[in-house]
């Protein structure tokens, strides 16, 4: 079994990428703001009894350093798309990334490659009092794709690990259809299900929630507890 995974973290500048990143890799987190060019991590972790090393590029979020984004970001095997849920147009400015994504699962299935794992993460839901977009909104955005669903908080530590083990199981998901001849059921990231034949998101009085931990059914069912053991992570930065 392939125990290599290569995941890309993308999303708006400021909407804690980074901190996402520090918690999973060095278990810390900072408040101050410091904008990403493109910064990797590797770190291992176990999942259902297997070890993983997972390979973490946090890429940059600003529009200006959006044109850097190199295509080797696009080889990955998984993307977590970040968003700030105390600020609605960062949900919006996910359709940039999808938009990339879509067009290499279109190269990926040319070519008869996997495809791709992605997650979508709310974060900042310690913020409840400054929510711009409530928890069902961004379940249906997810859900709607394909993705995978998760409020987080870097800063509480809020579904981090979940978050990750997550991930690591759609990969090796996504690498046992491909294996099997079998090609994975992922709506399109840029042409969504029609609002009226989406599945049900849920329900708004949750959003209000602490902490949610929110995913699909079929997901809560087919995922159990992992375990995760952490390792010193190596750092790049390329200017």
């Amino acid at each position: 079994m392939d125990d290599k995974i290569s995941i890309t973290i993308c999303g708006d500048g400021g909407c804690g990428k980074s901190s996402i990143t520090l918690r999973i890799v060095r278990s810390a987190w900072t408040h101050d703001y410091d904008p990403t060019i493109e910064d990797s991590y590797s770190v291992t972790r176990t999942i259902n009894g297997q070890t993983y090393s997972l390979h973490l590029t946090d890429t940059a979020g600003q529009e200006e350093y959006r044109g850097m984004w190199s295509a080797a970001n696009l080889t990955s095997d998984a993307f977590l798309l970040v968003y700030d849920i105390t600020n609605a147009q960062s949900l919006q400015n996910l359709d940039f990334f999808a938009e990339l994504i879509e067009m290499e699962k279109e190269n990926r299935q040319e070519q008869g490659r996997c495809w791709p794992a992605i997650m979508v993460a709310g974060n900042k839901c310690d913020l409840q009092g400054q929510r711009q977009v409530g928890a069902a909104e961004g379940l249906e955005w997810a859900k709607s794709r394909g993705c995978g669903f998760m409020e987080t908080s870097a800063r509480e530590v809020v579904n981090i690990e979940e978050t990750f083990a997550s991930i690591v199981k759609r990969v090796v998901e996504a690498r046992e259809q491909h294996a099997s001849g079998m090609r994975p059921d992922f709506p399109s990231l840029i042409n969504p299900t029609p609002h009226n034949q989406r599945a049900s998101a849920v329900p708004e009085t949750q959003q209000s929630a602490p902490a949610p931990n929110i995913t699909s059914d079929a997901e809560k069912q087919r995922y159990s507890q992992s375990e995760s053991t952490a390792t010193s992570p190596q750092k790049k930065k390329k200017k």
